[in-house]
């Protein structure tokens, strides 16, 4: 069968009935020239001769305007359709409707890493991270379609129509929970602590020197100065937080990790002003962090307490706010330069791969470059005091940040590439040409309606025509075909929820983001005029993602 964008009702050529009332026939006027090819007979479980009465003629359905699949010529319900590839791990409850013993079927196939693909990987200190063009939050690659879009099983109902509610959407998590200032939940991630107790060991033996009275307490003055820097860094990002705001620009969360912290906003800015103030005001934050801490150190002694504390809080910002600042992504400072040559060329490609090679040499500087600053007394030390756990600290440092910078513009540039694939994503491209049927119709009429239509998806109406619930395919495999006739389709029904009503005229991102506000497998596709025009899989979307990346830009 054709994979298109029609939602068919079957219609016969002649004044003829069909066998059932059938429901207000969807528009097919848009959808390119009629075909006239369609079976002459019913497959296995159709309707059933000898009645007397007349068999309905097949629907002259329109040729589909999406490209045919693989699956294209497969009937609905043969195991060779979607529905019989494998799915993700625990889709479902393995002995419930989900299962291998019941209609269940899987979710879009896949899952992804830690809350997707993120543009910049873990971030340096006090970096964004993930905003801009290319710091989307993983939300568009083939990984983060399946994470986003294949979280709907948690809308997967078989058995009886009137299974269990869809669940909502996970909360993004990440970590500990400790706040939700500005409506954006921020998350301690587990490596936090582990650098807090790095930066507790490492500032209590500076203590010692400078402090040596204050013996084991000086720990607990370290471990206050760990929470005091990495409450700057929160300040930090969020900075970032309420541009992306005053932007209109969705936040999913702030997180703070082992090399500091990272903003994750949804979209891209809409122009490269607003690109270059978003990654702006979070090294901006930080200066002038480290300027109030240079201003409350002039009435304070500096042998005590208050005044190394303010003294470290002070470094340390200005080190975070110079870092960021450096020219490459995935740091602050590279979207800075991704903006500028956005606004040169007038092409945002064009910033991201200038800001993300540049942010490849950054990472090789820092891997040979910081080890020799160290060595050569840059940073205080030299090659008298030099010895082999401080080289070897030092390159494991090096490394890591460079690893870090490296990889983080490496996704920079894979996450803008999936941004160019988006608008080939089109609602009424993808979408599966659908016949209506009515609560109680046996799946096998239903299938035989379907075949002869061309169609490869089924909605449930009322006696008005109104939808009620979609037919999910992965639950029509599961019906062996000896049993369809006796089973009505509204047993392997998927509710229809607010959410799951599609328009036909999304692509892009916004067809995305719409998917990602109500995960399922399917989702009812109307016009504007509310008429009926075919079945979205969220299948079908991976795969039409995939095709995209696959092409060169």
């Amino acid at each position: 069968m054709d994979v298109s964008g029609g939602s068919g009702q079957p219609r016969s050529d002649d004044a003829e009935p069909a066998e059932r009332p059938a429901a207000p026939t969807a528009r097919t006027d848009d959808r390119g020239p009629e075909s006239t090819d369609a079976p002459t007979a019913p497959p296995r479980g159709g309707a059933s001769a000898g009645t007397g009465k007349p068999e309905p003629r097949p629907e002259r359905s329109a040729e589909p305007p999406a490209p045919r699949d693989d699956r294209a010529g497969t009937p609905l319900g043969s195991p060779a359709s979607d529905a019989g590839e494998p799915a993700a791990p625990d889709t479902a409850d393995p002995d419930g409707p989900g299962g291998p013993d019941g209609p269940g079927g899987p979710a879009a196939p896949g899952t992804s890493g830690p809350e997707g693909t993120r543009a910049a990987g873990a971030a340096g200190p006090g970096e964004t991270g993930v905003h801009g063009a290319d710091g989307v939050r993983g939300a568009f690659g083939p990984d983060a379609a399946r994470a986003d879009l294949a979280d709907g099983r948690g809308h997967e109902q078989g058995g009886a129509a009137g299974g269990k509610p869809p669940r909502r959407p996970k909360e993004p998590g990440g970590g500990l929970l400790m706040g939700r200032p500005f409506g954006v939940p921020v998350y301690v991630a587990p490596s936090w602590f582990v650098v807090a107790a790095l930066i507790t060991w490492v500032f209590g033996g500076q203590l010692d020197r400078v402090l040596p009275e204050l013996g084991a307490a000086r720990y607990l003055v370290s471990l206050f100065f760990a929470i005091a820097f990495y409450a700057s860094v929160l300040v930090h990002e969020l900075a970032h937080t309420v541009a992306a705001i005053r932007f209109k620009l969705p936040v999913r969360r702030i997180q703070l990790q082992f090399f500091g912290g990272v903003s994750e906003i949804e979209k891209e800015a809409e122009t490269p002003g607003r690109e270059f103030v978003l990654a702006f005001v979070g090294p901006l934050l930080s200066l002038v962090l480290a300027g109030l801490f240079y201003l409350a150190m002039q009435p304070v002694e500096p042998g005590t307490v208050p005044g190394v504390l303010l003294a470290g809080l002070m470094v340390s910002n200005l080190i975070v706010a110079i870092f960021n600042l450096l020219p490459g992504l995935p740091l602050d400072g590279g979207r800075m330069l991704r903006a500028v040559v956005w606004k040169i060329t007038g092409r945002p490609m064009s910033g991201t791969v200038a800001a993300a090679w540049v942010g490849r040499a950054l990472a090789v500087s820092v891997l040979i470059g910081l080890p020799l600053l160290n060595y050569s007394g840059a940073f205080g030390g030299g090659t008298e005091n030099a010895n082999g756990m401080d080289a070897l600290t030092d390159g494991l440092l090096a490394a890591v940040l460079a690893a870090i910078i490296w990889t983080g513009a490496g996704n920079s540039l894979r996450m803008a590439r999936l941004r160019e694939h988006l608008p080939e994503l089109r609602a009424r491209t993808l979408t599966r040409r659908a016949v209506p049927v009515e609560t109680e119709t046996p799946l096998s009429e239903a299938l035989r309606r379907a075949n002869a239509a061309g169609a490869r998806a089924l909605v449930v109406v009322d006696a008005e025509g109104t939808p009620l619930s979609l037919v999910r395919e992965a639950a029509i495999v599961g019906v062996p075909e000896h049993r369809r006739p006796w089973v009505a389709v509204s047993g392997l029904a998927q509710d229809l929820t607010d959410g799951m009503r599609v328009s036909a005229e999304l692509a892009g991102e916004e067809l995305l983001d719409v998917l990602r506000a109500t995960p399922a497998t399917e989702y009812l596709v109307v016009e504007e005029t509310g008429e009926i025009y075919g079945v979205l899989s969220a299948a079908d979307v991976e795969r039409a993602f995939v095709r995209a990346m696959a092409r060169p830009s």
